[in-house]
C-alpha cells in the first residue's frame, strides 16, 4: 500500500487530480459552516502536506508551478479588481487615508518586530504585512446598498494606495536582505520600479485597447491576451530586480479600465478564481506546521502582537480619517471593518519573504493565523456597522422618477425578438407585444442565419427557408395579438453580433429574448454565452425572459429593489408596460438586514413609497420592505406568491482572494418556479 502510494506520488497527474479533489468540495463544506472557503483550503493543505498525511509535497515542481501561477493570477486580479473610477471621485480623500492606513500599521508593525529581535529588513517587511489590505468584506457593504457613500468609496481607493506600498516596501526589502544595502542601489531600485511601473501601466494599457479593437469581440483571444500580460509583466518584474507578483499587480492595474466589466473579465476571474488561487492557498497550508506553532510559545506571542497591532494600527488611521473627513461612528466602523482582512497582498508577500529567507516559517504560521483572524473579523464589524452607515440622499433624490429607458417617439418604438425555437417563439412573442402595445410600436421578430462559404449553396438555401417558416410564423401570431410586425432576416456569422448589429440599424428600443438555465452554467461562464455577448454589445436595454405561463395571464409583479438608482427605476418602468396590459399588480420588494437601524428602515419605506408614487395611478403598486440576512432566500420566499418576478443581470464582483462564483440572478434562475424577466441595460 505504501509503495502504490508513493508511485502515485511520484506522478505529476495525481498531484493535480488530488488538488482537485480538495478544492472543490473543501470550500463549500466550509462556507456551510459559515467559514472563509479559503480557511478551509489552508486547513487541507495542513491535512495533505508534509506536516499530515504527507501526499502533497510543496517542493514539488508540479506544485511550485501551480502555486506560482495561482500567486501571479491573485495579484493581477487584485489590480484587475480595484474600481478605478470609484477611486477617481474620491482620490484625494483615497490618498489621504491610503496613506494613514499603511503608514501607521506599518509603523505599528516594525516596531513589534524590532521588539522581537527582528533585522531591520525583516522588521519593515512584517511591518508591511499588516499595512495593505484586501476588501473581502464588500460584498456586505454592496448588499447593503452603501457603494455610494463617501466613507466607502474612500476605502476602496486607498486599496491602490496600501498594496503599491506594500510591494514597494516588499521590493526593498528583498534587495536589503540579499545584502544590496546602499542608498545608490534603494535609489537605482526605486527609479527601476517607477520607470517599469510607467512601461507597464501605460504600454499594457494602450497595447490593450488596441487588441481589444481589432480582435472583432474574440473573448478567447481577448482572454489570452489577459495571460500572457500577465506573466510577461512578471518576468519583466524579475528582470529589473524585484518580485515577479510587483508585476502581476501592476499587470492587473494596466488592463484594468480596458478589459472594464465586460464579459472576458468574468472569464478571467472566473479561471483564476476556481482553479489556480485555490491551489495558491492549498500551497500555504502545505507551509504551515500546526503542532510548532502551539508548542512555540514565541509563534503564538507574535501572532497576538501582530493581530494586535493591526487592529490598533487600522483604528487609528481609520479614527484619523473619521476626524478630517467628519464622518460618524457607522462610517468609521466601516472603515476599520473593511481595511482589517489581510489575504491577497499579504499572503504573497509573507510567502515572497519566506522563500527569500526574512521570514521563517515559525513567523509565516503567526502571519497565516492573523490573516484567518482578520478575515473572520473584518466582515462581522462590517456587517454590524453597514446597517447604520448613511447613504447621500441628495444624490438620490434625482433617481427617484422612473425616467424612460426608451428613447425615440411613441411611434418609433420597437422591440427585437430573437427567434430560433418554434417551442418558445409564442411566449416571447406575446411578452414583447405587451411591451410594445403600451408605447402603440411594433415587434421586430429576428431570424439569424448561420453564413456559409457559398450563398448559393444547397445548405444556405435550406437555413434560409428554415428562418423564412421562422418568421412567417412570427408574423401569425403577431396578427393574433393585433400588433404591427416587422420580420427581420439576417445573414451573420455570429448570432450575438447578428442580433446587436441589427438592433443598432434598427434602432431598437429593446431586445427580448429566451432564458434557459444553460445560460448560468460553469461551462458558459468560463466559454463565453450568447446573452453575454448581446448584453455586452447592445446599444439598447435587454430582457432576459423566461416565461412559465403565457403573459396574459400575469396578474401580480414582484421587483426586487436594491438600491435606489436609475437602473433600478427603468426595471419598474418595464414592469409597469406588462401590469397595464393586464391589469396587474406590482410589488416593490427591498430586503433589509434582521436588526436595521431605525433610520435606515424609515429612510428605505420612504423612499420606496415615494418611487410608487412616482408611478401611473392606473397601475397599483405596493412598497415592501422584510427584514432577512439572506436576500436570495428572501426574494425565493416572497416569489412563491407571483407570476413574474422582474429582476437585473448584475453580476458578483470577486475580489482578490474571495473563491465565490455567483450571483442573486443565477440562483433565482435555478430555484423559481415563476415567470423570470432578468433586465440587462448597456454595459459601459
Amino acid at each position: 500500500m505504501i509503495a502504490i502510494i508513493e508511485h502515485l506520488r511520484a506522478e505529476p497527474i495525481f498531484t493535480f487530480a488530488l488538488l482537485l479533489a480538495i478544492i472543490l468540495p473543501v470550500p463549500i463544506l466550509f462556507e456551510k459552516l459559515r467559514l472563509p472557503g479559503l480557511v478551509g483550503l489552508l486547513a487541507a493543505g495542513i491535512v495533505f502536506g508534509p506536516h499530515g498525511l504527507t501526499l502533497l509535497d510543496p517542493a514539488d515542481p508540479i506544485m511550485e508551478l501551480l502555486s506560482d501561477i495561482g500567486l501571479l493570477y491573485l495579484m493581477f486580479v487584485a489590480g484587475l479588481d480595484i474600481d478605478m473610477e470609484q477611486f477617481q471621485k474620491m482620490k484625494y480623500r483615497a490618498a489621504g487615508f491610503g496613506s494613514l492606513t499603511f503608514f501607521i500599521p506599518l509603523l505599528v508593525g516594525t516596531g513589534l518586530a524590532k521588539l522581537m529581535g527582528f533585522p531591520w529588513a525583516g522588521a519593515v517587511l512584517i511591518g508591511s504585512l499588516i499595512a495593505s489590505h484586501s476588501l473581502l468584506a464588500y460584498p456586505m457593504v454592496s448588499q447593503a446598498g452603501a457603494t455610494r457613500n463617501g466613507a466607502v468609496v474612500t476605502t476602496l481607493g486607498a486599496t491602490i494606495f496600501t498594496d503599491i506600498g506594500a510591494l514597494i516596501v516588499l521590493a526593498i526589502c528583498i534587495s536589503l536582505g540579499a545584502g544590496d544595502f546602499s542608498l545608490i542601489s534603494i535609489v537605482g531600485l526605486l527609479i527601476g520600479l517607477l520607470l517599469y511601473a510607467i512601461a507597464i501601466l501605460y504600454g499594457f494599457d494602450q497595447l490593450g485597447r488596441l487588441f481589444f479593437k481589432f480582435s472583432d469581440d474574440n473573448q478567447g483571444n481577448q482572454f489570452l491576451f489577459a495571460l500572457l500580460v500577465i506573466f510577461v509583466a512578471a518576468i519583466g518584474a524579475e528582470v529589473i530586480g524585484v518580485e515577479k507578483i510587483v508585476g502581476a499587480f501592476l499587470a492587473g492595474l494596466a488592463v484594468n479600465e480596458v478589459v472594464g466589466n465586460s464579459p472576458v473579465k468574468e472569464k478571467i476571474v472566473f479561471v483564476g478564481t476556481v482553479l489556480f488561487i485555490p491551489i495558491f492557498f492549498v500551497d500555504i497550508g502545505l507551509l504551515i506546521d500546526v503542532a510548532a506553532f502551539f508548542t512555540n510559545p514565541q509563534s503564538i506571542i507574535f501572532a497576538a502582537l501582530l493581530i494586535g497591532g493591526l487592529l490598533v494600527g487600522k483604528f487609528l488611521a481609520a479614527w484619523i480619517a473619521q476626524r478630517l473627513y467628519h464622518y460618524d461612528r457607522a462610517e468609521l466602523l466601516t472603515m476599520w471593518g473593511m481595511t482589517l482582512p489581510q489575504v491577497a497582498t499579504t499572503l504573497a508577500a509573507a510567502l515572497v519573504g519566506n522563500r527569500a529567507g526574512l521570514i521563517s516559517e515559525p513567523v509565516l504560521n503567526s502571519v497565516v493565523v492573523m490573516m484567518l483572524v482578520t478575515a473572520i473579523a473584518g466582515p462581522l464589524i462590517v456587517k454590524r456597522a453597514v446597517r447604520n452607515l448613511p447613504t447621500f440622499e441628495d444624490d438620490l433624490e434625482a433617481d427617484l422618477s422612473v425616467p424612460a429607458i426608451f428613447d425615440g417617439r411613441a411611434a418609433d418604438f420597437s422591440v427585437l425578438v430573437p427567434i430560433s425555437n418554434p417551442q418558445t417563439e409564442q411566449s416571447l412573442l406575446g411578452l414583447a407585444a405587451t411591451i410594445a402595445h403600451s408605447q402603440a410600436g411594433c415587434i421586430k421578430p429576428l431570424a439569424i442565419a448561420p453564413a456559409q462559404a457559398k450563398m448559393d449553396s444547397p445548405r444556405m438555401r435550406q437555413v434560409i427557408t428554415e428562418r423564412e417558416a421562422l418568421l412567417q410564423g412570427a408574423t401569425d401570431i403577431g396578427e393574433q395579438l393585433n400588433i404591427q410586425v416587422d420580420p427581420l432576416l439576417r445573414i451573420d456569422r455570429h448570432v450575438a453580433t447578428g442580433i446587436s448589429h441589427t438592433a443598432r440599424e434598427h434602432h431598437a428600443n429593446l431586445i427580448v429574448m429566451g432564458l434557459n438555465e444553460r445560460h448560468f452554467n460553469l461551462s458558459t461562464r468560463l466559454f463565453g454565452d450568447l446573452i453575454d455577448k448581446v448584453l455586452w454589445a447592445s446599444h439598447c436595454p435587454v430582457a432576459i425572459v423566461r416565461m412559465t405561463a403565457a403573459p396574459q395571464s400575469i396578474q401580480s409583479i414582484l421587483i426586487p429593489i436594491k438600491e435606489f438608482s436609475a437602473s433600478e427605476a427603468h426595471k419598474v418602468e418595464l414592469s409597469i408596460a406588462i401590469a397595464r396590459a393586464n391589469q396587474a399588480d406590482i410589488t416593490l420588494l427591498h430586503v433589509l438586514p434582521v436588526r436595521p437601524a431605525a433610520k435606515r428602515l424609515r429612510w428605505v419605506s420612504d423612499k420606496l413609497a415615494r418611487l410608487a408614487e412616482e408611478a401611473p395611478q392606473d397601475v397599483m403598486i405596493t412598497p415592501k420592505v422584510i427584514k432577512h440576512d439572506h436576500v436570495a432566500k428572501a426574494i425565493m420566499s416572497e416569489a412563491r406568491h407571483f407570476d413574474l418576478v422582474v429582476t437585473r443581470t448584475r453580476r458578483r464582483r470577486t475580489h482578490g482572494g474571495r473563491l465565490e462564483i455567483g450571483d442573486i440572478p443565477s440562483l433565482l434562475v435555478q430555484q423559481l418556479k415563476c415567470s423570470l424577466i432578468l433586465f440587462g441595460e448597456p454595459q459601459s
